[in-house]
């Protein structure tokens, strides 16, 4: 095999394009320019150009005109015979594109972190079902780096996470801002606080989301420059068990204001203030990177807009 690279063929400019060879099969179908013109939806003055322009292009004359009609010439009938064959091909290949489409039309899945599959994703969704009623929706939901494996990996078509940036390998938009929030069971201790420092939050047992999470990231981040977190009271992979821990007054936790609303109500958990920390979050859609999302993904983000949780 040699090494040098050969450019692929390329088709001679005398090659007419698709709707001229249309428009020669209607004129072959009706015997008559008008009514071939009517057929394709354009007007006689209109087809009778394209038609002359397509016999300079190829140098032949494809038709006889006269009053009382217009008939192919010998050259005309071999080429409009050619001429089907490309417009089969191409109606072939338009057929077997729209099915492609419709199978990709025909699921959607999602990954999501867990703040956002529980607490935004449904609205999303019931939307997209209005929209969309023929797509079959999955949802697999996980922490940030769960979701970013699953897109790298195919197992995804469209991704939303929690973190403090695009996962390597991804695109992605912004399509809300969150807060996380320190909460306390009524009895703690710090639920009869004002605010706590930095240094407090830090140097506490915390029960928090596993490593992997935005939650975690975030937080991470925040209180770096103040020691770092200490090592948890406990570390758990959902949301919904992290607030239950905090309920029975196991210890303090730090989770999305997103998904503290009822427990917040009812006053089963107690907000503290920190002062000096900023654990504002950004909350991203993602794909897989140079591959903008289409179909009912590209529904789905589109039904995003306008989001923004601005605590």
């Amino acid at each position: 095999m040699s090494g040098t690279e050969t450019s692929p063929p390329s088709l001679s400019h005398r090659v007419p394009d698709l709707g001229a060879m249309v428009l020669l099969l209607a004129v072959a179908r009706h015997g008559s320019l008008g009514r071939a013109a009517r057929d394709v939806g354009i007007s006689q003055p209109a087809a009778s150009g394209r038609i002359r322009s397509m016999e300079r292009q190829l140098g032949v004359a494809l038709l006889d005109r006269s009053p009382r009609g217009s008939r192919l010439t010998d050259a005309g009938a071999l080429v409009t015979d050619w001429a089907r064959r490309v417009v089969e091909a191409a109606e072939a290949f338009d057929a077997g594109a729209q099915a492609l489409r419709d199978r990709r039309d025909s699921r959607l899945r999602v990954a999501a972190s867990m703040t956002i599959a529980e607490y935004l994703l449904p609205g999303w969704l019931i939307a997209l079902r209005a929209e969309r009623p023929g797509t079959a929706v999955s949802l697999l939901a996980g922490n940030s780096a769960a979701v970013a494996l699953r897109l790298l990996a195919g197992e995804a078509d469209l991704g939303f996470v929690e973190g403090l940036s695009i996962p390597e390998g991804l695109d992605g938009t912004v399509i809300a801002h969150d807060r996380l929030v320190v909460v306390v069971a009524p009895s703690h201790p710090w639920a009869r606080r004002d605010q706590l420092t930095p240094g407090e939050l830090a140097g506490t047992p915390l029960i928090l989301r596993e490593h992997g999470s935005g939650t975690r990231q975030v937080l991470d981040a925040a209180l770096a420059v103040h020691g770092g977190l200490a090592r948890p009271l406990l570390e758990l992979s959902s949301t919904t068990a992290v607030k239950g821990a905090a309920e029975s007054g196991a210890g303090p936790c730090v989770l999305s204001e997103l998904a503290l609303g009822e427990e917040l109500s009812a006053r089963r958990l107690v907000k503290v203030r920190v002062a000096g920390v900023r654990l504002r979050r950004q909350l991203r859609a993602v794909w897989p990177a140079g591959h903008r999302p289409t179909g009912p993904a590209r529904d789905l983000l589109a039904l995003t807009a306008g989001a923004t949780h601005e605590p």
